[in-house]
Formats: C-alpha cells, structure tokens, sequence
C-alpha cells in the first residue's frame, strides 16, 4: 500500500515538473504579472499612507484613502495591457519577426486570449476595491460634516467657506444627499459609466452568453469605448485632494496639527492650502489605446479592399466552402482570417482557418452552421437552402489577415504531431495540400524530417476532405498507446502537438503531454499547442 502511494507520488511530482518546464514562460508571465501588481499595490499603499501632504487627508478618510488610491494604480496597470493581447497583427509581428520567439516559445503567443482574461479579472478585482474604498470615503466625507464631528476633522470640513481658502471635503454640507453628490461630479459621473461598461463586458464574457448569442458578447464587448473614455477623464474632477508643496513649506503639519484652533491667527500656522493631484489615467492607457487604434485602421483599409468570390460549395453537415481572391494576399499555412458580411452585420468579424495552400491561386474557408451569423451567412448564399446563387447576385464579403496561429508553427519542430476533430480538420487541410503541393514540385526536392499524424474524425457519412465513405482515420485513437509509441520512437526530442477539436479531447491531449513528457531536460518533450482565436 505504501509503495503505492508512493508511486503515485512519485508520478505526481514527474508530472508537475514537466508541466513546469512546458509552461515555464507561461508560469513566468503570469508570476511577473502578479508580482508588479502587489508591488504597485504595497509600494502606492505605503506612500499614500505615510505621505506628510495627505496627513490631513487621512484625518477624515483614514486608511480607505489608500486602499483608494493602490487599486487605482494597479486598475491603471492593467487597463494598459487589456489591449495589448488582443492586437492581432502586433501578434502577428512578433510571431513573425522577433528572434526570441522560436521553437516552444513561440507557442505562448497562442495563449493571448487567456492573458486577456486574465488582466480582465486584475481589472474587475481592482475595480471592485476602488469603488468600495470611494463609497466609504464617501460617507466619510459626509460624516466629517455632520454636528457630532468636533476637533481637528470639524476643523479641516470648515476650510472652504471663506474667501483665500481651499477645500478638502468636496461635500460642503451635511443636508446633501451623497448620492445626489455623487452624480454631480466628474469622477462620479464617470466612475459610474465605468462600473456599468465594466459589468456589462464581464457578465457577456461568459461561455454561457457566448454559446447562447455570440452577437450579444460581441455588440457588448464594444461598450470598451465608453470605458476608456470615461477612465481617461476620470480623474479631472480631482475629489481626492491633498495639502499642496507650497502650503508644506509655511505650514508644519507636525506642530500645525495640535494647533489647529490658531490656524487663522498664528503666523507659523497658516491656513494650509488643498489641490487635487493631476490625472494620471490617459497617460497609462494613451499607448495601448494608439496601438489598437491602428489596429481598427489597417482592418478598415483591408474592408475596403475588393474581395472577389470564385467559387462556393454546399457540404453536407452545414458546412459551406468558400473560394476568394484578393489582390496582394499572402499566407501561410495554419494561418487564419477575420470575415464580414455587411449585408448580415456591418460590424462583426469572425475567425474562420484558411483551408487553402499557399501555392493556390485562391484562399478558401469552410464555414460550418453553427450560429446566428453562420446561419444567416449560409442563407445568403443559397437560394432556396439547396441551390448556391449566381455569383453576381452572391453577398458582398470583407477580409482581415491573415493572421498567424498555433499551426503556422508546426515545421519548428523536429516531430510534429497534428491532431483534429470535426470542423477542426480545417487548419491542417492547408497544412496538407502545402506539403503535397511541394511534393510534386519536379524542381523542388523536400526531405520531410517531420513525422505528422493527422488524425481525423467525422461524425457524417463522408469524410470532410476527400468526400469518401472511407475515413481518413476512422474511430478514437488510444492516446496512451500513441504518446508512448511516439516518445518511444523520438527519444531526445521535442514534439510540437497541435490540436483542434472539443474541449474534451483538448483536455485530454494536455494530459497526455504532461504524462509522456521527461522530467530529464535531455528527454523526449511533448509541447501542446491548441487553435484558439
């Protein structure tokens, strides 16, 4: 029993330790990620607590001032890097371009959308302190005017009322509604179209919402617009204010603090002076939101680029081919494009993967029915849901890309080891007609060093390639034997598996990776790349 036990400790550990050297940059991100908002977080909770200029600040408000102030920060932080996983041909760039992004590296590019949601939950964490923290102090301001305070914090609510005086309470009266008060300033005004923008975006996130109306996700996730513009000039109204640098100088706070009844008479004491610090928001943000802004601009220039559609073919299983050509196009295979059709939404784009090889004097997509836009998209093409209409009466589409994903990679390693399922077949169909379009290439000698294993399941009567009876691999594969055959044959590698299909077998080829993989930096490593767009 304890030999047991210990084996499958044992085999825990190897596991873990390879799933830290697959995910090692991925660990390292996320680590790096965390650790620069708890500094942000600490280092700005420290200052905001001991600085000698917020002194009387902290008098009425107390520690919520910088629990206010730290998640601003970090909310800062993480609003500046929101855009950045999400700007596809930056990706592209670097996938393309950067020297440091070879091999298994590279594969961590693939991984955008997950540190996208993950920067998403900093975001609604932070958010969540701030607003908390601003309501107490809220309530805070409005209790230092009340009658019961006395003493210093009665004192420091009075300033303001007469002439060649600064405030530092923004509610002058107790009889106000802080409500009322609220929504009367810049900050509150804003702040609230940035919570409700915020919950919006995050509520329609869900896969739940997804699955159910993709166009509700989509249409929302645009209400990010109103969100920047509302943070940039969140800070212009300027509520939180502290003691400013001159009023320092005249006025020690130290020995003005106990004398506070004499501020208006005794010389050493001045009236200490109040200002709000400048907005720092649109200086975190203005690069991203620049980037992304080009981002938006190069997708308008190639929507207004003629795409011309040479031919459309029905499939069984709703799955509808589409053959286009466009002036200056160039791919690779594994890549993949934005589509749109204006007459069904002049403002949705969908990834679909290019199905074509580079060598062909067209690019083609496969569109399989399974949603409002994919139905609509269907209808548009047929006639009377069988016959595919004219080409001059055919919908107008517009092209964005392509763009580079897991796949485009598949020949950085020494074996690659290509896995699909369903409508998943679709990246490697490139993939395939490339190498055998090479292949017949009289001139060109290629010498494969790449075992591939494609792997194709379909549920229909025909295959979704070949349109045979015959499958081009019939039935579910046993994983355990095929990793251990392939880490046998391949010892000392690295094997690049690339996979499209369910969430299911998703999860269990990552598994498989994990189990089959060496803990011994010099033995067999298999690294999972997953399509995802």
């Amino acid at each position: 029993m304890k030999e047991r036990i210990c084996q499958q400790q044992e085999r825990k550990t190897v596991m873990m330790g390879c799933w830290m050297l697959n995910e090692s940059v991925s660990v390292i991100l996320a680590l790096s990620w965390l650790g620069v908002n708890l500094y942000l977080f600490i280092d700005t909770f420290r200052w905001y607590g001991e600085e000698e200029s917020f002194f009387y600040t902290r008098v009425i408000l107390g520690s919520t001032l910088a629990w206010a102030r730290a998640s601003a920060v970090c909310l800062n932080f993480n609003c500046m890097l929101i855009l950045l996983p999400i700007s596809r041909n930056l990706i592209s760039f670097i996938r393309g371009a950067s020297i440091c992004c070879r091999g298994p590296w590279r594969r961590h590019l693939d991984k955008n959308l997950k540190f996208h949601k993950l920067v998403a939950y900093g975001i609604a964490i932070n958010a969540t302190i701030h607003i908390a923290a601003h309501l107490c102090n809220l309530e805070r301001y409005h209790l230092s005017q009340s009658a019961e305070a006395e003493g210093l914090l009665a004192a420091l609510s009075k300033l303001g009322d007469t002439p060649n005086e600064s405030y530092i309470n923004p509610i002058r009266t107790s009889h106000t509604n802080t409500t009322t008060e609220l929504l009367s300033t810049i900050a509150g005004i804003t702040g609230l179209l940035i919570s409700v923008a915020l919950i919006l975006i995050m509520t329609s996130s869900t896969e739940f919402i997804r699955q159910i109306s993709y166009e509700l996700f989509w249409y929302t996730h645009h209400v990010f617009i109103i969100f920047f513009i509302s943070l940039s000039i969140h800070g212009a109204g300027r509520i939180v204010r502290g003691q400013t640098p001159e009023s320092l100088l005249l006025h020690n706070v130290t020995f003005c603090r106990d004398h506070y009844a004499e501020w208006q008479a005794a010389a050493q004491c001045p009236v200490p002076q109040f200002s709000g610090k400048e907005p720092s928001a649109w200086k975190w943000v203005l690069g991203p939101v620049v980037l992304y802004a080009c981002e938006r601009v190069i997708r308008f220039w190639r929507f207004q680029q003629e795409v011309v559609i040479t031919k459309v073919v029905s499939h069984p299983s709703g799955v509808l081919e589409l053959h286009m050509k466009k002036r200056n196009f160039k791919m690779a295979p594994g890549q993949y494009v934005l589509l749109q059709c204006p007459s069904i939404s002049s403002l949705e784009w969908h990834p679909f993967t290019l199905t074509s090889a580079p060598q062909e004097d067209f690019f083609s997509v496969h569109i399989r029915t399974a949603g409002d836009w994919t139905r609509a998209l269907r209808k548009a093409f047929e006639e009377d849901g069988q016959t595919i209409k004219e080409p001059r009466s055919l919908p107008r589409l517009a092209v964005d890309g392509p763009f580079g994903a897991a796949l485009t990679d598949v020949f950085h390693y020494p074996v690659s080891v290509c896995i699909a399922a369903g409508i998943g077949v679709t990246p490697f169909a490139a993939l395939l007609k490339s190498i055998w379009y090479k292949c017949c290439e009289s001139q060109t000698q290629l010498k494969l060093s790449k075992a591939i294993h494609i792997a194709l399941h379909w549920d229909e009567n025909t295959d979704v390639i070949t349109g045979l009876k015959q499958k081009t691999f019939y039935g579910r594969p046993n994983w355990n034997n095929e990793f251990r055959q392939i880490a046998y044959n391949h010892p000392s590698s690295s094997i690049g598996v690339f996979s499209c299909g369910p969430k299911a077998l998703s999860k269990t080829l990552q598994r498989m990776c994990r189990v089959y993989s060496s803990a011994d930096p010099r033995g067999v490593h298999f690294y999972y790349n997953k399509e995802s767009f």
